[in-house]
């Protein structure tokens, strides 16, 4: 068998294109010859979203607004996708509301997080992956083939360490919002729900989860982070690459309603 994955012919759905992990799906799956039907809030481009896509010949990649926390917008992006590129293949919910430490030092004690706060994670990190599932992943479940990607965290099956914000001069101190873990660790049972219900009909459906993605950490969590990890680093885009081009292709085509770390061994002690 090849080594090398072949996903031409494929329609990948991303969610939350635009964001930071965003262009690192993009850029693996049109390398991989897929069509890329990418949806997101705003029709706004990054430049460095512009520079990917300049890296690949064709017309392979169409951006589509969709509100993942509104139904009726997540339909209306499926027929856009069905009368621009065709039926998806291959799904990768990846939109997401993360909430690394603020700038200006903001924050909440535990019993002084905002219900709101909370509302907007989930709404969007667990009942919008369960929204685009319901129309996009229905879709495929109906044609009878594909693979779904829910991208999860590491912190969807651990806690979030407190020492490594302890440098941070906040006040109150830095806490890893609840619900964000919440909202992945549901991601992670929507998988298994779904991989047994549309097993039946060849669809596979798996958790991408990485951990310790690197971006614009400040230097001394970057060592403190790296100090928990086997390996010694926090993950880079080509970590990733790899395990979803597995999960997206036929390369897995046993392997559904399962947990794919990514986390250079965190998880191990």
């Amino acid at each position: 068998m090849s080594t090398h994955i072949d996903l031409s012919g494929q329609v990948a759905v991303v969610t939350g294109v635009l964001g930071r992990l965003g262009g690192i799906w993009t850029d693996a799956l049109l390398e991989a010859g897929a069509v890329v039907v990418g949806l997101d809030r705003t029709l706004t481009v990054p430049q460095e979203f512009r520079e990917r896509l300049a890296r690949h010949p064709g017309d392979r990649f169409h951006l589509v607004e969709a509100d993942v926390t509104d139904t009726t917008s997540v339909r209306r992006a499926l027929e856009t996708c069905l009368a621009e590129a065709g039926s998806p293949t291959v799904l990768v919910n990846n939109a997401g509301i993360d909430q690394p430490p603020s700038a200006t030092g903001g924050g909440w004690l535990f019993g002084d997080i905002p219900t709101e706060v909370s509302q907007a994670v989930l709404d969007v990190n667990a009942l919008g992956v369960l929204r685009v599932c319901q129309v996009f992943g229905a879709e495929m479940a109906r044609n009878g083939a594909g693979s779904v990607i829910n991208i999860g965290s590491l912190y969807g099956s651990m806690a979030p360490d407190p020492r490594l914000y302890e440098h941070l001069p906040q006040d109150p101190p830095f806490l890893k919002p609840p619900a964000y873990g919440m909202s992945k660790a549901a991601a992670a049972a929507l998988t298994r729900y779904l991989a047994a219900l549309w097993g039946p009909q060849g669809i596979r459906v798996n958790t991408l989860s990485p951990g310790g993605v690197l971006g614009n950490q400040d230097p001394l969590f970057r060592g403190k982070f790296s100090d928990r990890v086997p390996l010694r680093r926090m993950a880079e885009a080509a970590d990733l690459t790899g395990p979803l081009l597995f999960l997206a292709s036929d390369m897995s085509s046993y392997v559904t309603g399962t947990e794919l770390l990514v986390d250079g061994g965190y998880v191990c002690w």
